[in-house]
């Protein structure tokens, strides 16, 4: 798969390869690609929510909701690629993934992604680019395609392809955030899903809204630009009522997949966080391998324990910081 040091290519691939040969296999490698991508965008998210101080604050309800938008659409597409016969496989698309790095797949190739506590120019430089919409930027002056055109050619696979949906093994459960993890049942539902996934992110082409909240890229845009996105009745600009900016903790930016030479109190700390990470991926992979929601919660149940060691990490100064700086999660897949 996909390696976000390399850069390696796999969506750039496989959109090459005309659609008239995209088979059942072109669609199983692509919705993989896909689960791989959408895990990519969960550390950076995380990172900027347990670092802001308030977690009842307007910006860390914010990027909760976004974060678990993502968790979402990656269990969408798990349940896509399980229906026709294939098995996501979480574990290693993480391991394949580090930061800094670029997103899985070659999408958006000019972006790196870093692991950083909240500031405005993470939000800027991170989240808005990741979640940048699909039009007019269908593809880049390079050719390569966005996320959103990769998700309208993974459902005109489906419709070409037309396969076999085997309910056997997918995964149901209210995720929260309003949305609900449901079963592909025909290709209806997987018209709907991939639908929602491209409103949630980037809005429709027609308005910055996926619904009854703006996409993804514009609610970050109105913590960034300081207010809320308003229709003026000629144009869509960020001039509406005021959206503060939180008190967080100063996690300083990721240079490298680990902090270099922590001191044993902090090594313990990014030990235990990679640990539970690692555990829960591992009980993702069987959830899907095996249908349990018994597994589905237990990995929920190691999400949530995350969040301790991440912000007791983001109390803890860098080197050479004079207090200003401060270490944070390092995302590691390790050995059981």
């Amino acid at each position: 798969m996909t390696s976000a040091v390399t850069g390696s290519p796999e969506i750039v691939r496989l959109m090459t390869i005309p659609a008239s040969e995209r088979d059942l296999q072109w669609l199983k490698e692509g919705l993989q690609a896909a689960v791989a991508l959408e895990l990519s965008t969960l550390p950076p998210y995380l990172c900027g929510y347990w670092s802001v101080t308030t977690s009842s604050s307007e910006a860390a309800r914010l990027i909760s909701h976004i974060a678990v938008d993502e968790m979402f659409h990656m269990g969408l597409v798990s349940n896509m690629l399980t229906a026709i016969g294939g098995t996501p496989r979480i574990v290693e698309a993480a391991t394949d993934i580090s930061y800094p790095g670029r997103l899985p797949g070659g999408v958006r190739p000019q972006l790196s992604v870093y692991l950083s506590g909240l500031t405005k120019s993470y939000v800027k430089e991170v989240f808005m680019e990741i979640e940048m919409p699909e039009h007019p930027l269908a593809f880049t002056s390079e050719g390569v395609p966005t996320i959103g055109a990769f998700y309208d050619a993974l459902l005109d696979a489906f419709k070409d392809v037309n396969p076999t949906i085997d309910p056997t093994r997918q995964l149901t459960s209210n995720v929260g955030a309003g949305n609900k993890l449901v079963a592909m049942t025909d290709l209806g539902v997987v018209e709907e899903s991939i639908a929602l996934i491209k409103e949630q992110g980037e809005g429709t082409p027609e308005s910055p809204s996926g619904g009854s909240v703006p996409a993804h890229y514009y609610r970050f845009g109105e913590l960034y630009h300081g207010h809320k996105l308003r229709w003026t009745g000629t144009d869509w600009k960020f001039d509406g009522d005021p959206v503060a900016f939180p008190d967080v903790y100063p996690m300083g930016r990721l240079t490298t997949a680990s902090w270099p030479n922590p001191a044993p109190d902090v090594a313990a700390l990014l030990t235990t966080f990679n640990q539970t990470y690692t555990t829960m991926l591992g009980h993702l992979d069987k959830a899907w391998e095996t249908g349990s929601a018994t597994e589905l919660n237990a990995s929920i149940g190691k999400m949530y324990q995350l969040a301790s060691p991440a912000r007791s990490l983001m109390q803890m100064p860098l080197p050479d910081s004079d207090g200003t700086q401060t270490y944070g999660p390092e995302f590691l897949v390790v050995p059981a």
